[in-house]
C-alpha cells in the first residue's frame, strides 16, 4: 500500500467499511481532537528547556491549538468522533483527531468563512424543483454548479443544526449519545446522514455531510499555521514538501522522486 493512495479494504476495519459503503475513498488521516498544549518531557519528568531540548523531546510544531468558536465541549467532542470516523487513524499515519482537524474546523467556523462573508446569498434561492442540468455537488438541492451556494443558513450555523441532528439521530436510534456509540453504530449515522435520512431543519442532511467530509481533509492537509495537520504529519504522509522558497536545479530537474522535508509557513518565514 502506498503512502499516496490508501485503498480501502471490504474486510478491514469498520471505519473502511463505513468509506467503502458510503461511496468515498478518503486517505486515513484522523481529524484532530483536543490534543494540543502537551509538552514533551525529559526523564526526570521536567519540561526540557530550549537548551537542553532534542529532536525527541522538541515539542511538536503547533502554534494554532485554542478554540475560538465551540463553547460546549460536548460539541467539539461530537465534531471530533465524527471526523476521525470520516479520516481515521491506520498504519500510515494518525487520523483526524491526532492531525488536529477539529480545531482547524473551528477556526473556519470563528472566521469569514463561517459567517460566508464570500458567498453571494441574496435570495430568490434554488428549490431543486427545475432541472438546470449539470450535476448537483454539495447536498441535493443546496448547491449547483451554475450557481453556487443556495442555502439562507450560514456554515457556522449548519454545523451548529448538525451537530445536534446526529446527536439527536443517535438519541433515537439507539438510544445513546454519538460519542459513546462504538465505531460501526458511529458510522451507520454518518452513513444516515450521507443518505438524507437525518432529519436538518432547513437543509438536507447530505449537505452537511459533504460540507464535514470536505472541511476534514481541508483541516488534514491545510497548513498547520490553520489549526490542523499537526506537525506536518499529513503532508509527510503524503511526502508533499509544504512550503519552499525554492528548489535547486537537480531537484527541478531530476527524473526520480526526491524527497525533502516539509516546511511550515511559520517555519519558513519565522527561522
Amino acid at each position: 500500500m502506498s503512502k499516496d493512495e490508501k485503498k480501502l479494504d471490504a474486510k478491514g476495519s469498520s471505519r473502511r467499511k463505513f468509506l467503502k459503503s458510503s461511496g468515498m475513498a478518503v486517505g486515513g488521516i484522523a481529524v484532530g481532537g483536543a490534543i494540543g498544549g502537551l509538552l514533551s518531557m525529559n526523564d526526570k519528568g521536567e519540561q526540557p528547556t530550549p537548551d537542553t531540548a532534542t529532536e525527541d523531546t522538541q515539542p511538536a510544531q503547533q502554534h494554532d491549538q485554542a478554540l475560538e468558536y465551540f463553547t460546549n465541549g460536548a460539541d467539539f467532542d461530537l465534531l471530533g468522533h465524527a471526523t476521525e470516523r470520516i479520516f481515521p487513524e491506520d498504519e500510515n499515519g494518525p487520523g483526524a483527531i491526532g492531525l488536529g482537524v477539529p480545531y482547524y474546523i473551528d477556526h473556519q467556523l470563528a472566521g469569514k468563512w463561517g459567517i460566508n462573508a464570500k458567498d453571494y446569498r441574496q435570495g430568490p434561492f434554488f428549490d431543486g424543483k427545475t432541472d438546470l442540468g449539470g450535476e448537483v455537488r454539495l447536498g441535493r438541492e443546496q448547491e449547483q454548479p451554475n450557481l453556487g451556494y443556495q442555502s439562507q443558513l450560514k456554515y457556522h450555523q449548519i454545523y451548529d443544526l448538525g451537530i445536534e441532528a446526529i446527536e439527536n439521530h443517535s438519541q433515537a436510534t439507539f438510544n445513546e449519545g454519538f460519542t459513546a456509540l462504538d465505531g460501526e453504530q458511529q458510522d451507520e449515522v454518518l452513513v444516515a446522514l450521507e443518505n438524507d435520512e437525518v432529519d436538518i431543519p432547513g437543509i438536507k442532511s447530505s449537505f452537511f455531510f459533504n460540507i464535514l467530509r470536505q472541511s476534514t481533509l481541508e483541516g488534514a492537509y491545510a497548513d498547520p499555521l490553520y489549526g490542523g495537520n499537526k506537525d506536518m504529519q499529513g503532508w509527510k504522509m503524503k511526502e508533499y514538501p509544504g512550503v519552499q522558497l525554492s528548489y535547486t536545479p537537480e531537484q527541478v530537474e531530476s527524473k526520480e522522486f526526491i524527497e525533502i522535508n516539509p516546511s511550515s509557513l511559520h517555519t519558513t518565514f519565522n527561522t
